[in-house]
């Protein structure tokens, strides 16, 4: 049996207790002191080195491969004692170590490692290798090339819906630290597999590839010293299966893979390989949808600039034998993009997609501007032609172990989401919410299968309105000529400043009016050619259609704001004359409503760095009450608020110019 440390900060504790340090804040403790203490080295990856050799040391002591050191030994004796464990570690691993590499630290540093890393290797919340390099080698340097480490709770969630057992051979074709390699070692042990045949099952059947030789060796490490297995760690470009001199076709089973677990890097301007090797890949050529099939079909024709994710998607199946399991994380925008529906067509024709989850956006962030906001989800799928499931689980993660500054924090959604995965699988009844649902094959609308366009509880909702309210779609009112949908134009930063006509930005809308200054003024002569196209009237509708947070806000336009420009990234929405009831004052509180902008909120898709509503403006369900007189109460108290917030606005305005009008009288 493993020892489990004797820390005073356990691995469930550190997270949530004010006053106590969570493993990546040790390590910026010791990062900090290695910078200004340390003499013979500063750059950060080889002071990472070292603390790494201390760490597997660690490592070696919680195992019981080595004797625990004594607290109250004085520096002196502390540094010695390690220094004796890691002529051990470097003994066991000669393919890691060479037989003259030493442990550089001075004893206080060695000391100063110890004390501060008071946590266990084996059970901390988060992965503390993957931590380590964070904080030494920094997210930035990473984030430029597309990869962002897993975190734990993740890349566990993956190891235990994917299952591997004991002889399945499990790789990792973009490896980095090794963390989803360590967390099938961990998902091993949580089997009750004993730790003394980990070994061969590592040495056997764990394969990692990374084009980054020193992830690849740290991968080698951490999985090792959790194992004492010595896994398949591979420097190769996975994408051309080439180390740059020779094919690594050879170095992997020739019938392919039985687990694949990964998170590619990503990234729309990431240069993912030359034309040979994309010449290889079917989802590197273009595409194009067939009418009469309705099918998304490959041409002839090669695409030079594929993102690095769309080129793994097949890889990763290339990679798998007949019935292998998939697990992978992708940016939700490949499960919802028109641009990627062809990927989606692709994973259709070659895998039984079981499982989607979608995951916080800050699930990749590392620090308050460290790492990404892109939102992802988790893909769960078998390789097979043949037999496909009517049915995909799918859910929506709200948290996952920390916020969106990377400050942990108890909530988590992971594991409910993964136990409502486990009843799915096993044909047992569960709770549906966003947590877990399951949705027929059948409902799946333009191969979109991101879950929060499926949010199964906006059905929910708009069916308990049916009795009072008529239910009737955006494209409806549309297509009867109830409402006129255009968008705006853009202008170019040149014509900012330029004048005083309002050019009304996506931020210049809040609480259902124009903001007083709008950030930028451009010139009339400038207005007078777009008035006409753009044909501003009082009453109608600006909506937000493009943004990071402002999707779905509203406005609507007063007598005062005709005389203006709206960018591209909004809707103009105008009520004509209709049976239905139906005024722009109404109207404006129901695109305000909880339930529209449920829906607003589950058909924005991410598009690079910003979200976008798009033409799923149409998809919205519209619910008009059907009582005339809550109609009228309802629209009349929305133009009583419209008018006393312009008539507030208006006046601040004319209050600021009297101001400056005393101003210049008494400079007369």
């Amino acid at each position: 049996m493993r020892k489990r440390s004797s820390s005073r900060r356990s691995s469930k504790e550190a997270p949530f207790f004010p006053g106590m340090l969570t493993p990546k804040e040790a390590f910026r403790h010791i990062r900090n002191y290695l910078a200004g203490q340390h003499v013979g080295a500063t750059r950060d990856d080889a002071l990472l080195d070292e603390v790494l050799k201390c760490l597997f040391c660690k490592l070696y002591i919680e195992s019981s491969t080595a004797p625990e050191i004594p607290a109250n030994l004085d520096v002196m004796e502390k540094s010695k004692r390690v220094r004796q464990v890691f002529a051990k570690v470097r003994s066991d691993f000669p393919d890691i170590y060479d037989t003259d590499t030493e442990i550089m630290l001075d004893p206080n540093a060695v000391s100063m490692i110890l004390s501060e890393c008071d946590f266990s290797l084996f059970d901390a919340a988060s992965d503390p290798i993957g931590d380590a390099f964070e904080v030494f080698v920094g997210s930035e340097s990473r984030s430029r090339a597309g990869q962002f480490f897993t975190p734990r709770p993740v890349s566990d969630f993956l190891a235990r819906a994917l299952n591997p057992q004991p002889g399945e051979t499990v790789i990792d074709p973009a490896c980095g630290a090794g963390g989803f390699l360590t967390s099938v070692t961990r998902h091993f042990i949580a089997q009750g597999v004993p730790t003394n045949e980990l070994e061969a099952i590592t040495s056997k059947t764990i394969y990692g590839i990374d084009k980054d030789a020193y992830l690849v060796k740290l991968a080698k490490l951490h999985v090792a010293l959790m194992t004492k297995g010595h896994p398949h760690a591979i420097f190769a470009d996975s994408l051309a299966l080439s180390n740059g001199e020779s094919s690594i076709k050879k170095r992997l089973p020739k019938d392919g893979f039985d687990v694949l677990l990964t998170n590619p890097p990503f990234g729309v301007h990431i240069v993912a390989a030359n034309p040979d090797v994309l010449r290889t890949f079917e989802l590197a050529k273009k595409w194009k949808h067939d009418m009469h099939s309705n099918k998304w079909l490959p041409t002839n024709i090669l695409q030079m600039q594929v993102p690095p994710q769309v080129l793994f998607v097949e890889r990763c199946l290339s990679l798998l034998k007949e019935g292998g399991r998939l697990g992978m994380v992708l940016p939700e925008s490949i499960l919802s993009n028109k641009s990627y529906r062809h990927v989606m067509e692709f994973l259709f024709q070659h895998a039984d997609i079981q499982a989607v989850i979608g995951m916080p956006e800050s699930l990749f962030k590392t620090s308050g501007k460290g790492g990404t906001h892109t939102k992802t989800c988790l893909l769960i799928a078998q390789k097979q032609t043949q037999r496909q499931s009517a049915k995909v689980f799918m859910a929506e993660a709200k948290w996952c172990g920390h916020d969106s500054r990377a400050r942990a924090i108890p909530h988590n959604d992971l594991p409910a989401i993964s136990d409502n995965f486990e009843l799915h699988k096993q044909h047992k009844r569960f709770e549906e919410s966003a947590l877990g649902f399951v949705l027929n094959k059948t409902e799946v609308r333009s191969n979109v299968l991101c879950p929060r366009y499926y949010d199964p509880q906006i059905t929910i909702e708009l069916k308990s309105l049916t009795e009072t309210h008529t239910l009737v779609s955006f494209k409806e009112l549309a297509t009867d000529g109830v409402l006129s949908v255009t968008t705006g134009d853009e202008l170019g930063k040149l014509a900012y400043g330029t004048g005083t006509i309002p050019f009304i930005r996506t931020s210049d809308i809040s609480n259902w009016e124009l903001k007083a200054d709008p950030k930028h003024g451009v010139d009339r002569n400038l207005f007078e050619t777009f008035k006409r196209k753009q044909d501003v009237r009082a009453g109608d509708i600006l909506l937000v259609k493009d943004g990071t947070y402002l999707v779905g806000t509203c406005a609507i336009i007063s007598e005062a704001d005709t005389e203006i420009i709206y960018q591209s990234h909004l809707f103009k929405i105008r009520v004509n004359a209709n049976r239905l009831g139906l005024d722009p004052y109404l109207l404006l509180a129901i695109l305000s409503s909880p339930i529209v902008q449920r829906q607003v909120k589950a058909k924005q898709f991410t598009q690079d760095i910003i979200d976008s509503l798009g033409e799923r403006l149409y998809e919205l369900v519209i619910p008009i009450p059907k009582s005339p007189e809550l109609r009228r109460e309802v629209g009349e108290k929305v133009r009583k608020a419209v008018k006393l917030r312009i008539e507030a606005r208006e006046l601040s305005k004319e209050a600021r110019a009297r101001v400056h009008g005393c101003a210049v009288l008494d400079e007369v």
